[in-house]
C-alpha cells in the first residue's frame, strides 16, 4: 500500500497566530463542557474543572483545545444559543488568561463563535461546515479566525459514493467560506466520521481518505472513542483509547494533518510513531 505523507503547510488562525503542520502531528483535545456528551458528559461542567483538564491536554502536548457546549451525539437534546453560551464563555475567558494554547470553539451558531473569538478563541470549528448558518464564515473572515469545515451528511440526501459526497458537501462549504472572504490558509476541512455514517462506511472513508487532499486543506479527523472505533474491537469499550489511537495512526498514514482526541497522550505516541515511520522513509534521523 502506498503511504501519503500530510499536506502539512501553515493554519493561520485568529488573533496573530498560526500552526505549522509540517512538523510533528498536530493534536486537538476535547474539550466538552456538556452534561450528555457520550464519552465525558458531566466531567467538565464547572469552570475550574473545564480549565485544568483543558491545561492537563497541554501539558500532555495538545496544541489545540477544542470547547464545545452542545453534544452532537446522535439523538442529543439540543440545546438553545443561550445555553451553549453560559457552557462555554466563562471556560474559554478563563483559559485564555492562564494558557498561551490554541482554543477553538465547536460551534455551528456565527453569533456564538463571534463571541468565542472576541472572548480569545483562534479556531471556529463549525460540524455544519458553515451550511447551518454560513453566517460563521462571515464572523471568521471578520475576526482572522482559522476555520474548520466538517462534511455533514444528516438531514439530507447523500450520494451512493461516499467520497464524491464528501467532494459536494465539502466543496459547498468552500463556496461559501470563500464568498465570505476567509482566506485558503485559514481553512481545514475534515470528512465527518461518524455523523451519518456506519461503521463500514466509516472505515471505507479511513481507508480511502488520502483522496480528500485534492481539496487542497489539511486534513482534521476525528476518530475518538466513536461507535464504529469500538465496533471494530469487538466489545463495548466504555474508553476505547488504544483502538482511537490505531486509527490516528492509520489516518496519519493516509495523509492527516490535526487529530481530534479525548486521550492525547495515546494519540500522541501512535501519532509519534508513525512520524517516525515517514522520517525514516525520507532518510532522515528519527
Amino acid at each position: 500500500m502506498k503511504l501519503t505523507e500530510p499536506r502539512g503547510g501553515t493554519w493561520r488562525v485568529g488573533h496573530g497566530r498560526s500552526i505549522d503542520l509540517n512538523g510533528p502531528a498536530c493534536i486537538m483535545g476535547i474539550l466538552n463542557a456538556t452534561p450528555d456528551s457520550f464519552s465525558d458528559g458531566g466531567r467538565y461542567a464547572s469552570v475550574d474543572a473545564a480549565v485544568a483538564e483543558s491545561l492537563r491536554m497541554v501539558e500532555a502536548g495538545a496544541t489545540i483545545v477544542d470547547i464545545g457546549g452542545e453534544s452532537t451525539r446522535p439523538g442529543a437534546t439540543p440545546v438553545d444559543a443561550a445555553e451553549e453560551q453560559r457552557r462555554i464563555m466563562p471556560v474559554i475567558e478563563a483559559l485564555a488568561a492562564c494558557s498561551d494554547c490554541v482554543i477553538s470553539v465547536d460551534t455551528y451558531r456565527s453569533q456564538t463563535a463571534r463571541m468565542a473569538v472576541e472572548a480569545g478563541a483562534h479556531i471556529v470549528n463549525d460540524i455544519w461546515g458553515a451550511q447551518k448558518d454560513p453566517g460563521i464564515a462571515t464572523v471568521a473572515a471578520e475576526t482572522g479566525a482559522g476555520l474548520c469545515l466538517m462534511h455533514n451528511g444528516r438531514e439530507r440526501e447523500t450520494l451512493e459514493d461516499m467520497i464524491a459526497d464528501q467532494y459536494l458537501f465539502l466543496n459547498r462549504s468552500l463556496d461559501i467560506a470563500r464568498g465570505a472572504g476567509v482566506p485558503a490558509e485559514a481553512i481545514v476541512v475534515d470528512p465527518g466520521f461518524g455523523f451519518a455514517k456506519d461503521g463500514p462506511q466509516n472505515l471505507m472513508l479511513l481507508t480511502r481518505l488520502d483522496e480528500l487532499q485534492a481539496l487542497g486543506h489539511p486534513l482534521l479527523v476525528g476518530t475518538s472513542r466513536k461507535r464504529f472505533v469500538r465496533g471494530a474491537v469487538g466489545r463495548e469499550d466504555p474508553e476505547p483509547d488504544i483502538a482511537t489511537a490505531a486509527t490516528s495512526a492509520l489516518m496519519r498514514e493516509r495523509g492527516a494533518d490535526i487529530f481530534r482526541v479525548h486521550n492525547v497522550a495515546a494519540n500522541r505516541d501512535a501519532l509519534r510513531v508513525t512520524d517516525a515511520m515517514f522520517r525514516a522513509m525520507r532518510g532522515e534521523r528519527w
